[in-house]
């Protein structure tokens, strides 16, 4: 495991705790919507960290071609339809402009001021002169309203009968603990009906000016914050 980082439940875990089988069953929310509605149709998309499909899916559907990335072979056997690169986000090259570059799931939270430079370095080299890069970050309170839970809903197969039947699940970020420089250890639990998985990563929580910051680091700038709590944000290559 990576260090900081740690993973519970059945099946395969990636070295930054992440579960295979529960990232196959998470819903991907309103964020096809967002970045559908901030980006021009049919654009060319570059998915950076795209786990198991779970907003890369959903993007192929409402016409956009994507190229998903991951450092997780087993999460890369889950995507259908994409053109699929088994690489790390950071040492990525490929020659190649987007019209969209995505770096979803927090990312750009990471612990680690110099990978953040070189995720959002990544993303730069990889965007069009004329494209955009979208970033999720962490709400406001990400760190500060713990424990919460929220329940969701979850669609599992039913097998041999050709239907689905809804359930479920919780979600419970049960703590955010500071470790030291300014970094986060967080603990986060799903339970299904059926298995339970934890996950425990360390986050920095960022400012909007620090963030900003780490954007201008890569020749990036906002060009809009797409969403009121600030979370899913809009760059550009700088002029």
């Amino acid at each position: 495991m990576r260090a900081g980082h740690q993973g519970t439940g059945p099946g395969a875990i990636t070295p930054d705790g992440c579960a295979v089988e529960l990232y196959s069953r998470l819903p991907a929310g309103d964020a096809p919507d967002v970045i559908s509605a901030a980006v021009p149709a049919g654009a060319n998309i570059l998915e950076l960290g795209c786990g198991v499909g779970r907003m890369t899916h959903p993007l192929l559907e409402r016409g956009f071609t994507v190229t998903a990335v991951d450092e997780s072979p087993e999460m890369l056997e889950r995507v259908r339809g994409a053109r699929t690169i088994h690489s790390t986000i950071e040492d990525l090259d490929l020659g190649e402009r987007f019209d969209v570059v995505l770096l979803a799931s927090f990312l750009v939270h990471t612990a680690d001021h110099e990978l953040r430079q070189a995720l959002l370095r990544t993303c730069a080299r990889h965007v069009a002169n004329d494209g955009c890069v979208l970033i999720q970050r962490e709400g406001e309170d990400y760190h500060t309203n713990v424990p919460r839970e929220r329940r969701e809903m979850w669609v599992p197969p039913t097998e041999g009968s050709g239907r689905v039947d809804r359930g479920g699940f919780t979600l419970r970020i049960a703590s955010s603990e500071p470790v030291g420089d300014g970094v986060n250890s967080v603990r986060a639990e799903y339970e299904f009906p059926d298995a339970t998985w934890t996950q425990m990563f360390l986050a920095r929580p960022l400012t909007k000016e620090q963030f900003e910051e780490a954007l201008a680091g890569a020749g990036l700038e906002v060009d809009n914050y797409l969403t009121e709590d600030g979370i899913w944000v809009r760059a550009v290559p700088a002029i």
